[in-house]
């Protein structure tokens, strides 16, 4: 958890055209986040994903996000896409996602079943959990997960997702303290479009819970 830490880190995900791009670096996130996953409303092409990433200025992190996609794609992004961390969140084993040779950060679809434990030592190469809600289909859907399921011994830091909004996470943040927070439908007006204002309010409520610790 985030006790090596005084600040969470924020990820803005799900990022589609340049004024969100923009928006989200300018209120002051850590990370974004392209979505590389066909279905997904926030789908970006190669082309506008080169776009997008030339915008993000050093020190702000470039995540790629994938579903169960075959190595052959997910090696022609890194061809063409500048990302520094790679997020898979399908049902990808800890094999497939080192072949990349980039760090990674793998997501967890959360239940009551789930063993966090085990997830940590089956991704041991892993660089951090993402823990979202568990939905049919993937991603969470905007749901919020029981954070009481979450164990206080994780051995890999944790990003917490699933549901949050300006509105919720500075609850999140102290009940949970996690390492850093990731948002997309939290922050947005319709599906992948994302709202400035929203963005702002969400990043404030974070530095807002970091600073009641």
């Amino acid at each position: 958890m985030s006790a090596i830490s005084s600040r969470t880190r924020i990820k803005i995900c799900g990022l589609t055209r340049p004024e969100d791009m923009d928006a989200a670096i300018a209120a002051g996130a850590d990370a974004v986040g392209l979505v590389f996953y066909g279905p997904s409303p926030r789908f970006v092409d190669d082309d506008r994903a080169v776009a997008l990433a030339a915008r993000v200025p050093p020190f702000v992190t470039r995540v790629g996000l994938f579903v169960n996609a075959d190595p052959v794609d997910v090696r022609r992004v890194l061809a063409a896409v500048p990302l520094e961390l790679l997020q898979f969140h399908g049902d990808e084993d800890d094999a497939y996602c080192r072949q990349f040779g980039r760090p990674f950060i793998k997501a967890v679809r959360m239940r009551p079943e789930v063993d966090l434990l085990e997830s940590a030592r089956s991704f041991s190469s892993a660089r951090a959990l993402l823990l979202d809600a568990y939905v049919e289909g993937y991603g969470g859907g905007g749901q919020v997960f029981d954070w009481g399921l979450i164990p206080r011994n994780l051995p890999l830091p944790l990003i917490l997702s699933g549901g949050l909004h300006p509105d919720n996470v500075q609850a999140a943040v102290r009940g949970v303290q996690p390492w850093a927070v990731d948002v997309s439908s939290g922050v947005e007006s319709a599906k992948g479009i994302k709202d400035a204002a929203r963005i702002d309010a969400f990043v404030a409520a974070v530095a807002a819970a970091d600073k009641a610790e």
